[in-house]
C-alpha cells in the first residue's frame, strides 16, 4: 500500500461515525465519570455553606433590603442600581450566588443523568438539592416582601441547614453502593447518635431565635421576635451544654468503632471552636465579625454532626 492510499485509508476510517450506542469520546468519558459527580455533590455541600456566609454578611451590613423588591432588585430592574449603594451591591451578590449553586447543581443532575451506571438514588438526591434551592428562593423572597420578619429570617437560615444535610447525602452516597442499609454499631449506640443530631439541630434552631430577638436584624428598622435575649441566650447555652455532654458520650461509647469515633471526635472540635466564638461574641457584645464567624461555624458543625449520623452505617455495592 503507498503513502497516499495509507493516508487515505486512514482518513476515511477517522472520519468514519462511531459505533452505534456510543457518542463522542468526551461524552464517554462523562458517561463513566464517578468521581467527577463525587466532586459535584461535594460542591453543592460548600455551595450552600457559601450562601451561608454570603447570607450572614448581608445581615451585618445591614443590607437585608438593599434589594427592597422580588424577585426583581428594585421595582424597574432585576440588578443593583447606584442609588441603594453598597447595600444594594451586597445583596444582591449574595442573590447571583444563588444562581452559581443552581449552576453546580445543574451539572450534578446532568452527570448523574447521563451515567452508564445510572443510580435512582442519587438521580433523586440530585433533584432534591434542586427542590430546595427553589424553597429557598421562595422564601427568601417572602423574607424580603415581609420586610425582614425575623422568623422568615429564621426560616430561610433553616432551610440552607436542610440543603446541608441533602447534600452531605448526596455526597456520602456517591461514595457507597445502593445495597440494603447495614449498621456499623449497635441499636443504643445508632439513637446516641441521632441524638447528637437532634441535640445539634435544637441548638441551631434556637441559635435563630437568639438572632431574631438581638441586634444586627439585617436593616434599621426592623422588627423582633419581642423575646428577652438574655433568657433565649440562655436556652442556646442549654442546648449546646446538651450537645457537648451527648458528643463526649459519643467519644468514649463509640471507641471501638474508628471511622465514627473520628468523626464524633471532629465534631467535638468544631463544638469548642464555635463554643469559644459564642461566649467571647457575647460579653463583647456582639462584635460583627465574630457574630460572622459564629454563623458560619452554626453551618460547620451542623455538617460535621450530619457526618456522625452517616458513619454508623454503610451501603453494600450491589453487584
Amino acid at each position: 500500500m503507498t503513502t497516499a492510499t495509507a493516508d487515505a485509508a486512514g482518513s476515511a476510517t477517522d472520519s468514519e461515525p462511531p459505533p452505534a450506542g456510543r457518542g463522542p469520546a468526551w461524552l464517554e468519558r462523562l458517561r463513566d465519570a464517578p468521581r467527577l459527580v463525587r466532586w459535584l455533590a461535594f460542591g453543592t455541600i460548600v455551595g450552600n455553606i457559601v450562601i451561608v456566609l454570603t447570607g450572614v454578611a448581608v445581615r451585618l451590613s445591614g443590607s437585608g433590603l438593599g434589594c427592597p423588591t422580588w424577585p426583581k432588585c428594585t421595582d424597574d430592574s432585576y440588578t443593583n442600581t447606584p442609588e441603594y449603594g453598597i447595600h444594594g451591591y451586597i445583596e444582591f451578590g449574595n442573590r447571583l450566588l444563588t444562581f452559581a449553586l443552581s449552576a453546580i447543581v445543574g451539572a450534578a443532575i446532568i452527570a448523574v443523568l447521563l451515567q452508564h451506571a445510572r443510580r435512582r438514588s442519587l438521580i433523586w438526591l440530585s433533584l432534591l438539592q434542586f427542590g430546595g434551592i427553589v424553597a429557598q428562593a421562595v422564601v427568601g423572597g417572602i423574607t424580603v416582601l415581609t420586610g425582614l420578619n425575623p422568623w422568615t429570617v429564621s426560616a430561610h437560615f433553616l432551610v440552607s441547614m436542610g440543603l446541608i444535610y441533602a447534600g452531605y447525602a448526596f455526597w456520602h452516597r456517591t461514595g457507597e453502593g445502593d445495597g440494603p442499609r447495614e449498621w456499623r454499631v449497635s441499636v443504643p449506640l445508632r439513637w446516641l447518635a441521632r441524638g447528637i443530631v437532634i441535640a445539634a439541630a435544637t441548638t441551631i434552631v434556637i441559635g435563630t431565635v437568639v438572632t431574631g430577638s438581638g441586634p444586627h436584624a439585617g436593616d434599621d428598622d426592623v422588627p423582633r421576635t419581642g423575646f428577652d435575649p438574655a433568657l433565649v441566650s440562655q436556652l442556646h447555652a442549654d442546648a449546646v451544654f446538651l450537645l457537648i455532654g451527648l458528643t463526649i458520650g459519643g467519644m468514649l461509647a463509640l471507641r471501638a468503632h474508628p471511622v465514627a469515633l473520628r468523626a464524633v471526635t471532629m465534631l467535638f472540635v468544631v463544638e469548642m471552636a464555635q463554643g469559644v466564638i459564642g461566649y467571647v461574641q457575647y460579653f463583647t457584645h456582639l462584635p460583627v465579625v465574630l457574630v460572622g464567624l459564629h454563623v458560619l461555624g452554626a453551618a460547620v458543625l451542623w455538617a460535621f454532626a450530619v457526618r456522625v449520623l452517616f458513619t454508623i452505617r454503610e451501603r453494600p455495592v450491589v453487584a
